[in-house]
């Protein structure tokens, strides 16, 4: 009779215990489990917190007197494994409850020890109400929380899967909550333009959050705990939730010297087998060979953890006959109304890795849009640029995400390609699908990109281009062009493109864009088939575009909160919080299941119908449609009472506003000429100044401005090269060059500069303020398209050669300036 001990419980080691017993009824089976608790669904703990699973029981799939029962499994809860005695095949056990130390023997030993929380050394990062959430232990010390000090206010540090679910349920229960993340975006798993749109539906919601940003210090003040962040703000709030990550938890093995692998995990073969012959692991703290990228990767999931207890007891008993894959992390989660998802590789991974690939955005409806409530998606994938190899995918929406990416998952795992994609075969009826798939239409658009029948541009290159290369065409209709466009893209409708092709210049390179990239696929085929052949399609359109150009945090939004005696939590004044009135006639419309310009055209004809004063309630499912009614209603004197979003459908209340007087021909060319681009000289090279600089051109970029920057005389060597090339200058260029600085790094400050004691002082202050330098804002300038000169003159003059000018810095003289200064309204002197 075989002797198997196991070293932990939930996911991985009950189902190797089960599974065992399922095979060898003889075999003597002991399950070791620290905790009170030996399997039960983690996953389902934030919910339980929130009050939407309202029973505790089940939470617990099985309890140890069920596995006993059942399985014949004999489970010690309570009672922790202190020691691995390769040698002596046996572990040393310490008894929670008793408080004794005993042996144990085995003949195979299983390990699954799972991993533990992050949780750094923050000065007062053990205030009792700061948690983690791993167990049901964890879950009962919040639930208690909660339910004996009722907090109004939590804030979240970090924004993963667990704390943005842990986010909504905090908010469900009717706290202000606040998230606090390092990072630039919410989600790791999802690139940069997915995690926008999870950005922007957070804001819908209240939600505040903070990014690049962390937490300093946590200090108790009497009720409540203030949270000190890197910035400088201070946060009061009643607790805490830490979801700062976890780590494989590997110190008993470690001590035991199985072999760990780079990344900290217990390293595995591919029968889940330490290096000792007599001992596997599984779950979170095994490290396995990524199925893409060959490297070691841990993955922190439920499925792959009971897959590998499954095929651990196969091999156990049937002496390795079973092999494992390997996981691709294909992970899904529910934020508000949002459902997100990821399968494979982002683009941030592929690029660690040294992976060329390519990617493509598609929107689109849940179902047929003519039928009723389609909601819409956002659906990236990534593939390799020659023979369409698929990478990964990460798809956010509303209805259907989790069958989409389980289908791109499984033709993932079997190796599979877009052409993949394009062969899935789904079920298909109105109220489910489209005639053509999501998945089917990713693979589609796909091909067309490797063949070469679409070129695909996406927003950071367009962003990165400077407006005297490029034309950038809108082929939307002018009412969704006047809503809002890329600045300086001109309008051609594209169903007017054949008979306006003369607008479009040939000596350029062609961006074309969209709402969503359907209508500009139509345009660049007919310029590409009309002899224009620099033409790109932005990938995903304006709707990505103005996700990712966007302010994507959301700071200090409770600033105007306060607590009534009600001790509910109120914002602004209540008497705003009424938007119907029941005196004034009000019509409702639905545009769900329309896409941009759909819902703010259905707006404008049926508002058309009202007089002064009347109201109309319209609810849209395009998340567009947010954005898009408040900037209609601001440019057409309307007003819109009120705006909220639920379950992906969005509610506007809109008040139909007086007659505007008709603009006269005058006001309307003075309208239309009105100049709104900014342009500075920089003349100086002091530090203060050139940030100043900097701070400004960036601050009006983000607005959507163009910028220009005209350096001229000492304003020169902000611009220079960190490594300049070797250049033959005459004997007062070389003098010249001696006494300036060499670059934006080696500025001084205009006073109190010390010797460059001050300068450094101010980039020591810059750096625990969380300010950017002044290279990284040069930099954030060239990346948001700020056009930066070097006066001709001034170079010839100071010895300044074009090779010592840093990469998209360009070459003009005063008349260039000058052309710039015609369509600005703001013109400083630096």
């Amino acid at each position: 009779m075989t002797k198997y001990v196991i070293i932990g419980g939930v996911a991985g080691g009950a189902t190797a215990a089960a599974r065992l017993r399922r095979l060898d009824e003889h075999a003597e089976i002991i399950l070791f489990e620290r905790g009170q608790n030996i399997s039960y669904a983690n996953c389902g703990l934030p919910y339980y917190i929130g009050g939407t699973i309202t029973e505790r029981e089940k939470l617990l799939v099985q309890t140890p007197e069920s596995f006993r029962a059942r399985l014949n499994v004999d489970v010690r809860v309570l009672q922790e494994v202190t020691k691995i005695d390769r040698d002596a095949k046996q572990v040393e056990i310490q008894n929670h409850t008793t408080g004794e130390t005993y042996l144990e023997s085995y003949d195979k030993l299983v390990v699954s020890p799972g991993a533990e929380p992050v949780k750094p050394p923050i000065p007062g990062i053990n205030d009792h109400s700061i948690f983690t959430l791993r167990n049901v232990s964890d879950t009962d010390r919040i639930k208690s929380f909660c339910d004996d000090h009722q907090p109004r206010r939590a804030v979240v540090v970090g924004a993963g899967f667990i704390g943005l679910e842990m986010a909504e349920n905090l908010h469900q229960l009717g706290m202000n909550v606040t998230i606090v993340e390092m990072a630039s975006q919410v989600m790791a798993p999802l690139d940069y333009e997915m995690a926008a749109e999870v950005h922007q539906h957070l804001k819908t919601k209240q939600v505040e959050f903070y990014l690049k940003d962390g937490v300093n210090a946590f200090t108790r003040k009497g009720n409540s705990l203030s949270v000190q962040l890197q910035s400088g703000r201070e946060l009061e709030t009643d607790m805490v939730i830490l979801s700062i990550g976890v780590r494989p938890e590997t110190k008993l093995v470690r001590e035991a010297g199985l072999e760990l692998a780079e990344n900290g995990g217990i390293k595995v073969n591919e029968y889940l087998q330490t290096n000792d012959p007599n001992i596997y692991a599984l779950g979170d703290a095994i490290a396995f060979p990524h199925p893409i990228t060959g490297n070691y990767v841990n993955t922190y999931l439920a499925g792959p953890a009971n897959k590998q207890g499954r095929i651990v007891a196969d091999n156990l008993v049937m002496n390795n006959t079973r092999k494992y894959k390997g996981a691709i992390a294909t992970a899904i989660a529910k934020v508000f109304d949002l459902t997100v998802a990821s399968t494979g590789l982002s683009a941030k991974a592929l690029k660690r890795e040294g992976i060329d690939y390519v990617s493509n955005i598609i929107h689109g409806s849940s179902h047929a849009g003519y039928y009723p409530g389609a909601l819409p998606y956002t659906l990236k994938i990534l593939f390799h640029p020659e023979n369409g190899k698929l990478y990964g995918a990460q798809m956010i929406g509303y209805k259907g995400i989790d069958k989409r990416i389980d289908l791109i998952a499984t033709v993932l795992m079997n190796n599979g390609s877009i052409y993949d994609l394009q062969e899935i075969e789904h079920a298909y009826a109105p109220p489910y699908s489209s005639a053509k798939d999501p998945v089917n239409q990713a693979g589609y658009v796909a091909e067309n990109i490797l063949t070469g029948r679409l070129k695909n541009i996406n927003w950071v290159e367009v962003s990165k281009l400077h407006a005297p290369q490029i034309c950038l065409l809108d082929v939307r209709t002018p009412s969704e062009h006047q809503l809002g466009h890329i600045e300086g893209s001109i309008n051609v409708e594209v169903d007017q493109l054949r008979q306006r092709l003369s607008e479009i210049p040939r000596d350029k390179k062609i961006i074309v864009y969209c709402g969503v990239g359907i209508r500009g696929y139509f345009a660049c085929r007919i310029l590409m088939q009309n002899g224009f052949e620099e033409v790109y399609n932005l990938s995903g359109g304006y709707k990505t575009y103005e996700h990712t150009m966007c302010k994507q945090s959301n700071e200090d939004i409770f600033e105007s909160s306060y607590i009534a005696k009600d001790d509910h939590i109120y914002r602004g004044k209540p008497a705003e919080a009424a938007p119907f009135a029941e005196h004034i006639k009000t019509i409702e419309v639905d545009a769900c299941g329309l896409q941009c310009p759909g819902p703010v055209l259905k707006l404008k004809t049926e508002i058309e119908k009202l007089k002064a004063g009347e109201r109309l309630i319209q609810k849209a499912s395009d998340p567009g449609f947010m954005k898009d009614v408040q900037s209609w209603c601001n440019m057409t004197g309307n007003k819109l009472i009120s705006i909220d979003s639920k379950e992906g459908i969005i509610t506007a209340v809109i008040e139909k506003g007086a007659e505007a007087p008709a603009a006269t021909s005058n006001e309307k060319t003075l309208a239309a000429n009105l100049p709104t681009n900014k342009t500075m000289v920089v003349f100086s090279d002091d530090m203060d100044r050139a940030l100043a600089s900097f701070v400004i051109a960036n601050g009006a970029a983000s607005m959507g401005k163009q910028v220009t920057l005209f350096f001229t005389f000492w304003g020169l060597n902000i611009i220079k090269k960190t490594d300049k090339p070797k250049v033959d200058k005459d004997l007062m260029g070389k003098m010249f060059g001696k006494m300036m600085p060499e670059n934006a790094g080696k500025l001084k400050l205009s006073k109190m500069n010390m010797f460059g004691m001050g300068s450094l002082m101010m980039k020591k202050r810059m750096l625990a303020k969380r300010v950017d330098s002044i290279e990284d804002m040069i930099q954030t300038a060239l990346d948001n398209g700020v056009k930066m000169i070097a006066c001709q003159m001034s170079m010839d003059v100071m010895g300044v050669n074009a090779d010592e000018l840093m990469d998209g810095v360009e070459i003009g003289g005063v008349a260039t300036y000058l052309e710039e200064a015609e369509q600005a309204n703001l013109n400083l002197f630096i």
